[in-house]
C-alpha cells in the first residue's frame, strides 16, 4: 500500500479488475504527460503518476475510485511529497474523505 498526501495507491491482483475494465478508455494525461491522481484546489500543484500507463475511472461518482494500470512501473510524483516508486501491476487508487456534520467531502491538498 502506498500514499502520498490525500491519495491512497492500494496493489490489486490483476485476477480481480473488473471484466471489461481493462478496455475502458482511461483518463487524459495533462499538458505534461502526467496522469494526474489528485489536482490541489488551493495550490493547483497534483499527484500525478509519470511513465506509461493508464487510468481508468471505475464507475460510479466521478470522485469515486479509480484502476491505475503501470505495465512496467511508474512514480507518483506531487511538488509538495517525495517522490514514491510503484511497481508495474494494477492499483486502485483512493482519495481521502472527511466527515462534516451533515456531509462527506474529499479532503482538500
Amino acid at each position: 500500500m502506498f500514499r502520498q498526501g490525500d491519495v491512497l495507491i492500494m496493489p490489486v491482483a490483476e485476477e480481480s479488475v473488473p471484466a471489461g475494465i481493462a478496455e475502458a478508455a482511461g483518463e487524459p494525461r495533462d499538458a505534461r504527460g502526467r496522469l494526474i491522481l489528485a489536482l490541489g484546489e488551493v495550490t493547483g500543484h497534483a499527484h500525478a503518476v509519470t511513465g506509461r500507463g493508464r487510468l481508468i475511472r471505475e464507475p460510479g461518482p466521478a470522485d469515486g475510485p479509480m484502476l491505475l494500470h503501470l505495465p512496467e512501473g511508474g512514480r507518483v510524483v506531487h511538488e509538495e511529497h517525495a517522490a514514491i516508486p510503484l511497481p508495474r501491476g494494477w492499483f486502485r487508487v483512493v482519495r481521502q474523505r472527511e466527515y462534516l456534520p451533515g456531509s462527506v467531502r474529499i479532503v482538500a491538498d
